[in-house]
């Protein structure tokens, strides 16, 4: 209680949770509070009312029983049958009529705000019913265009700012944040206004403190809620403490954006406490969540595009701190799209190489180095493996080349790898916690390097 007190909110209680009058009055205390969250105390007792088994674990996880039951029954003189309600509990139970109430003057209401305001009105509708406002294909080729004429190597953290210097103007139910690591994650652009700055005007930032949890969770009520489009970063190996609420926003079918920064090992000297290793794949294991892991500024503007136009589901950016190169200038948004797609061909291939965000451009300088001793290999960029899954048997031949051996490349956890390359492929990955060294130095010590690709394909 002192806590909650501490943060400013309206306490009441600890009232007794069994009595229901004392129940009403606080809630009827909570609801006069019109400018501070309220958090009600209630004390009671699990199974209360069971003569035997009131106060124990016994019933926290099992039916009473018929004989406890009937003990329970005649403690609290109920005396109708199983399954019936009294016409006059039913009666000041339901909320039927008050219900049809308020719906008829809650659209009363909106039928008046849309003749005073209809512009206003024309635009709530818009962002309730989860559509684009006009322009939308056009902001999104500005993205793209932009991203294409950037030639210098840049963080994909960096180049996910850059696209939100675009997003963020063209699209007013963006609702950005970040667990206190705006100035680490680039979650924010120029367009980004918090509370604190203009408490007076309207913002479209959080700072949501440090936690992750509590930052998840509520991005979830805000898409419950309609209207906006939320999104918050942290860095990636904090995604832990964020896991249960991003299960549940998989699970609700909820459109909420993760931006999870400092992807990998590349991030060097913060060690091992601070590099994912088991992250990206431990998310990928969560059904109806799409990871993204893009290799170049382009691939980084087409996972935000795609994550915002998502309305079924929630979507990670797994983005580096370090700078990678820009790989993709003859790459289509509809490639990218798909999950995987071959980056650099060779005439009959004797291998594919499959990589992922960082590790795309190890596999480019392995293919390179193949070629000037005699060996043609394929190299496919997968930026997220579930849209890719989503794709015919066709496409995934296609582009993965049945009969071909496979080897995949990617700074994590290597066990989800096998899928994609059989038995007979290989995986470059890491089975480890990493090292507190620059970022070159880790990778050459845990075997994401060119030599030991090429020394697998060469075997």
């Amino acid at each position: 209680a002192k806590r909650f007190e501490a943060y400013g909110w309206n306490v009441i209680g600890p009232i007794d949770g069994h009595d229901t009058n004392a129940i009403t009055h606080a809630i009827g205390q909570a609801k006069s509070e019109s400018k501070r969250p309220s958090l009600i105390i209630c004390k009671t007792t699990i199974g209360w009312g069971a003569p035997n088994m009131a106060g124990t674990h016994d019933v926290h996880g099992a039916p009473l029983g018929e004989k406890e039951a009937q003990a329970t029954r005649q403690a609290l003189g109920w005396t109708h049958a199983p399954f019936v309600i009294p016409a006059s509990i039913k009666e000041a139970w339901s909320a039927l009529a008050a219900g049809k109430a308020k719906q008829a003057a809650w659209n009363e209401a909106f039928a008046n705000y849309q003749r005073e305001f209809p512009e206003l009105a024309k635009e709530l509708l818009r962002r309730v019913g989860e559509t684009f406002p006009e322009g939308w294909a056009n902001t999104k080729s500005q993205l793209f265009a932009s991203m294409k004429a950037i030639e210098a190597p840049t963080a994909s953290r960096k180049s996910s700012q850059q696209a939100l210097e675009v997003l963020v103007p063209a699209l007013p139910e963006l609702l950005g944040g970040s667990a206190d690591l705006t100035g680490s994650n680039l979650t924010a652009a120029k367009a980004s206004v918090t509370w604190h700055q203009k408490p007076d005007q309207v913002a479209n930032y959080l700072s949501y403190g440090v936690r992750e949890f509590g930052m998840s969770a509520i991005m979830n009520g805000i898409a419950l809620h309609k209207g906006f489009i939320p999104y918050g970063g942290t860095f990636a190996v904090f995604s832990d403490y964020a896991r249960n609420a991003m299960r549940m926003s998989a699970l609700m079918h909820q459109r909420v954006i993760y931006v999870l920064t400092h992807d990998s090992i590349g991030l060097g000297e913060d060690g091992p406490t601070h590099q994912p290793i088991e992250h990206a794949s431990s998310l990928r294991l969560i059904p109806n969540l799409d990871l993204w892991r893009p290799c170049d500024g382009f691939e980084t503007a087409v996972a935000w595009t795609a994550a915002i136009e998502r309305t079924d589901g929630p979507s990670a950016l797994f983005l580096s701190r370090q700078n990678l190169p820009q790989l993709t200038q003859a790459i289509t948004e509809a490639q990218v799209l798909k999950g995987a797609y071959v980056l650099s061909d060779a005439p009959n291939p004797e291998a594919v190489l499959i990589a992922t965000g960082s590790e795309v451009s190890l596999a480019m300088q392995a293919q390179a180095l193949l070629r000037t001793k005699g060996k043609s290999v394929r190299v496919v960029s997968m930026p997220c493996t579930s849209a890719f899954d989503r794709q015919s048997r066709a496409w995934q031949d296609e582009v993965l080349l049945k009969g071909v051996r496979r080897i995949a490349i990617e700074a994590g956890q290597g066990d989800l790898w096998w899928k994609y390359v059989g038995l007979d492929g290989a995986v470059v990955g890491i089975n480890r916690f990493g090292e507190s060294a620059p970022a070159p130095a880790v990778y050459q010590a845990l075997g994401i390097t060119v030599d030991r690709i090429v020394e697998l394909v060469l075997s």
